[in-house]
């Protein structure tokens, strides 16, 4: 077994000794998806406990040392910590009751334990994963022209931090999603993170990434790569089109 599968099972193991404890579920590559485990994944797991213990395990680390020492930990939210184990193990919890469970969006979870008269459907999230407005290509498309058109203007104003996270960022995000609807959805999508694993699902040749994020002064560079990338692939709408190339001669 990965060693990131058995702390989680020896974590599980620990809290099925505790009355309060309903569930532990693994997520990510410790989920239903254990494929995508590797050497420099991380540990993602929800805890399921009784009304009144969500505290008790988000303040309290007592029980997560029980496998191994943690030597550096902190609360990122109000439902969970991050943190890291003395060899190296890092991982991400959240701590919840069952109906704030139900709450929250998540997909790909994977019992590793629950209690015997825990609910069903645990591993199943009622609510919906966050979605831009439009899943269409003209939408994705659009989105990348007025990325790129905000981005630019930012540029020029000097606010180069700002203009990459539009142009290498924002931008970057609408070609991956036109990608995904032009080719079929890729293995291990990440619903949460369009960015996961995209170098293993695209080619630089499909999707020249090194020179679409250059970085931090390579914003008018990137903008170039985008606006001829989607220029390649789609009718770009010349009001927009002539807009974005003034831009790129100032």
């Amino acid at each position: 077994m990965h060693p990131m599968l058995q702390r989680l099972d020896d974590l599980a193991a620990h809290l099925a000794t505790r009355d309060d404890t309903i569930a532990v579920l693994g997520l990510g590559s410790a989920g239903a998806q254990r494929g995508r485990l590797d050497d420099h994944s991380d540990l993602d797991f929800f805890v399921v406990v009784e009304e009144g213990a969500v505290s008790r395990y988000t303040t309290r680390t007592d029980w997560l040392t029980v496998p191994c020492p943690v030597v550096w930990s902190f609360a990122h939210e109000r439902h969970g910590r991050k943190a890291l184990y003395a060899d190296g193990v890092f991982v991400e919890y959240a701590v919840f009751t069952v109906p704030e469970l139900r709450r929250v969006p998540f997909r790909g979870a994977r019992v590793v334990w629950r209690r015997a008269d825990a609910p069903p459907g645990l591993t199943e999230s009622d609510a919906p994963v966050p979605r831009p407005p439009f899943d269409t290509v003209e939408f994705h498309l659009n989105e990348a022209l007025a990325n790129l058109y905000v981005g630019l203007h930012r540029e020029l104003r000097g606010e180069h931090l700002s203009a990459a996270r539009f142009i290498q960022g924002h931008a970057v995000d609408r070609v991956v999603a036109l990608l995904r609807l032009g080719e079929g959805e890729p293995p291990y999508r990440d619903v949460f993170d369009a960015s996961r694993r995209v170098e293993r699902t695209y080619s630089p040749r499909v999707l020249p990434l090194e020179r679409m994020v250059p970085g931090y002064r390579g914003n008018a560079a990137a903008a170039r790569v985008v606006l001829d990338w989607l220029s390649a692939r789609y009718p770009i709408p010349a009001p927009i089109g002539a807009a974005i190339e003034d831009l790129l001669s100032s």
